[in-house]
């Protein structure tokens, strides 16, 4: 069974890259772009690389950052959850995507009707629990 195009296989792959690639950032205390993160994932993996130009292929990116974070919970469980996939924000943007929040909301971790102000909070909340229980000091600005 493929999702987006992409094998099973591949998936776990890209999951576990990303999910490696997202602790080694929170250890340093530092975010990531979309594009920074496709571009360790094809040198590490060796998959294709996400086209940011089609919006399947966006959306496959979402399904990814999915990924991670179900498989960081498992690994680490942690209660509420963190969210690895906060250290991931537009480049140049100093905030996380909608999808991010769609999915916060999903898991119950953020009221469905939740302000700009409320996403905002609970995203740099989420970005200081990471950094902390991987180590880091604060950096989000």
């Amino acid at each position: 069974m493929s999702v987006y195009g992409r094998a099973n296989s591949e998936w776990d792959e890209l999951a576990e890259a990303g999910r490696n690639f997202l602790i080694e950032r929170a250890r340093l205390g530092k975010l990531t772009s979309y594009t920074e993160l496709n571009a360790t994932l094809v040198r590490r993996t060796g998959c294709r690389p996400f086209d940011f130009q089609r919006a399947d292929e966006r959306a496959a990116m979402g399904h990814l950052l999915g990924l991670i974070v179900e498989r960081d919970q498992e690994i680490a469980p942690s209660d509420p959850p963190v969210m690895l996939s906060a250290l991931v924000v537009y480049l140049d943007s100093n905030d996380a995507g909608t999808g991010f929040y769609q999915l916060a909301k999903e898991l119950g971790l953020l009221s469905m009707s939740a302000s700009a102000r409320e996403k905002f909070e609970f995203w740099i909340e989420q970005v200081k629990r990471i950094q902390a229980r991987h180590g880091a000091g604060p950096a989000v600005a």
